[in-house]
């Protein structure tokens, strides 16, 4: 008997867009453009551009030559582009804007390598539902909580998940309540402190602060890139992460360290100094790491997450207390990033975690689609 051959997709590549992480979502795309398995995956680049146009590139090939470094927006300036519109009428499709009369160009699912605000917040996978259409990742839900800090901390406590103490404000408060505020985190909190926009990645934005007087500086800071803030306690801890896959019933890799070259590992260490050192597997005992793998299981399932995350955490050093740091539901997604690291020593090629995550995309799509219609009106 002969087998079924493989179902094959085409996928809408989203990158770039608006959030300050632009260039790291081109060096993603660029990655799974150059990596994805080309007899089930036929990938479609779809350029965000800091405006808000969506441009179809030629062709993937000349995206994927930007695999391996660090791309910018100069470099996809010169490859050829053509202003679309995604629609969801009949089936999900590309429709030129310049030339309406052109034949729609179909699409089997969305996969965004948006890194940040309005591609990991659940815009985009709103814009999915809308159109009917699969996309990679957590859903509306699952996104915009992996994407603020304060709501996730709250639900993941609610769950028994430990967290580090924080105290979480907008720009508006802060701005009419300052001073009780500062009360308020010098009351819970003892310097160090982290001082982070709760809706933004990379760790762009955060402040590492030893001293009171230095607060009001970090809360600035923080607040250009987001309205909601949060102030955590800082953890003299090792960094260790986890990849998580699966949808209702999600597996987790195993647990990897990052050891920072910096005081902590911030935006330079990850894009630009690439300084700092992985240990996969990590150097613990195995009873920490399942703890950390069911920790992460847990918070997988509070946030309603699918298809794929990161989650991070701090494992004390003095005391050897585990605590939760945040998930990534886009996480870093090149070769050499930490998710993929993680799930190639667990027995996962790039390729195969590629064609996987469109497959759970899919799949979660079909089994969460509701095909009621309301009652007419009376």
């Amino acid at each position: 008997m002969v087998p079924a051959a493989a179902t094959r997709y085409r996928i809408g590549l989203l990158f770039g867009g608006r959030s300050p992480e632009h260039e790291i979502s081109i060096t993603t795309a660029a990655s799974i453009a150059k990596e994805a398995d080309p007899t089930r995956i036929d990938v479609v680049p779809i350029y965000i551009s800091r405006e808000g146009r969506w441009l179809r590139l030629a062709g993937s090939g000349p995206l994927a030559l930007l695999a391996g470094r660090l791309a910018t927006e100069q470099d996809i300036a010169d490859l050829k582009r053509q202003e679309v519109i995604l629609s969801g009428a009949d089936r999900a499709s590309l429709v030129s804007v310049e030339d309406r009369r052109a034949d729609p160009e179909r699409i089997d699912a969305l996969f965004p390598a948006l890194h940040g605000q309005g591609g990991e917040d659940g815009s985009v996978q709103g814009l999915a539902r809308l159109a009917d259409l699969p996309c990679v990742g957590a859903g509306i839900l699952g996104s915009a909580l992996g994407m603020d800090k304060v709501s996730m901390k709250r639900i993941a406590a609610s769950e028994g998940i430990p967290v580090p103490s924080f105290v979480g404000f907008t720009r508006e408060e802060w701005a009419g309540k300052s001073a009780a505020i500062r009360d308020a985190i010098w009351g819970k909190l003892q310097p160090p402190v982290f001082v982070k926009p709760s809706g933004a990645g990379s760790s762009v934005g955060i402040t590492k602060v030893g001293r009171p007087s230095d607060l009001d500086d970090a809360v600035r800071e923080a607040g250009r890139y987001d309205y909601r803030l949060i102030v955590e306690q800082g953890i003299d801890g090792r960094e260790m992460e986890v990849g998580l896959l699966g949808n209702d019933e999600p597996e987790a890799s195993v647990v990897g360290e990052i050891i920072p070259s910096r005081e902590f590992y911030d935006y330079r260490d990850k894009y630009y100094e690439e300084a700092s050192r992985v240990v996969i597997p990590a150097d613990i005992p195995r009873e920490i790491a399942d703890r950390i793998r069911g920790h992460a299981i847990a918070a997988f399932r509070a946030l309603d997450l699918s298809g794929m995350a990161r989650a991070d955490f701090l494992l004390e050093r003095e005391t050897g207390a585990i605590y939760f740091n945040e998930v990534n539901t886009i996480p870093g997604f090149t070769p050499i990033s930490m998710y993929p690291m993680l799930w190639r020593a667990s027995g996962v090629t790039y390729r195969d975690l590629i064609t996987r995550l469109v497959e759970l995309a899919v799949g979660r799509h079909r089994s969460t689609r509701v095909e009621a219609k309301p009652p007419p009106p009376r």
